[in-house]
């Protein structure tokens, strides 16, 4: 059967596996340079995102995901603990170009937001930037709305950041 006309098989586990961190660095610094132009600035902050997470992981508050696809990784989401008491921060979101349109991303923090929640969290906030549109709409799709935004360079280009928080306590689980 040719590969074009099999269904394609694909998993969202937990990323525990050796190898999962180190893609979840190289996939960001990789993806986002041809994509976007930006440097390996935003690859270091990915890489010191995952480095802490880590480091200083808690079973009980953090947790991270890996979407794959016919066996090869394809997409990722941490969702860890903020500084506030209650409050969880949705991480480092990606899938690969070659599996969008398939529903992973919105899987992954579909995910994440049912760990946030048995994990007793009250909100769930995240930062990005507005030219990531589908990332966006995955969140809009969820309750998440826009707090704040500020323009700023980084990364070698002229972005402009965005936070966004979701109150678990106004949402149900099947949004």
């Amino acid at each position: 059967m040719p590969k074009e006309a099999r269904q394609r098989q694909f998993v969202i586990r937990r990323a525990d596996r050796p190898g999962d961190l180190g893609w979840v660095v190289m996939a960001h610094g990789e993806l986002y340079a041809q994509q976007f132009g930006f440097t390996t600035g935003f690859e270091a902050l990915v890489a010191q995102i995952v480095g802490d997470y880590a480091a200083k992981r808690s079973p009980a508050t953090d947790a991270a995901w890996i979407a794959e696809i016919d066996g090869e990784r394809a997409g990722c989401v941490f969702l860890v603990a903020a500084d506030q008491p209650g409050v969880a921060k949705l991480r480092v979101l990606l899938v690969t170009p070659s599996a969008r349109g398939l529903g992973l991303g919105t899987r992954l923090v579909e995910q994440s937001l049912a760990f946030a929640r048995k994990a007793g969290y009250r909100r769930v906030t995240l930062w990005t930037t507005d030219n990531l549109v589908s990332a966006r709409r995955i969140y809009e799709h969820f309750g998440f709305t826009l707090t704040d935004e500020e323009p700023h360079h980084s990364f070698g280009q002229d972005l402009v950041g965005q936070n966004w928080a979701l109150d678990l306590r106004d949402t149900d689980e099947h949004s």
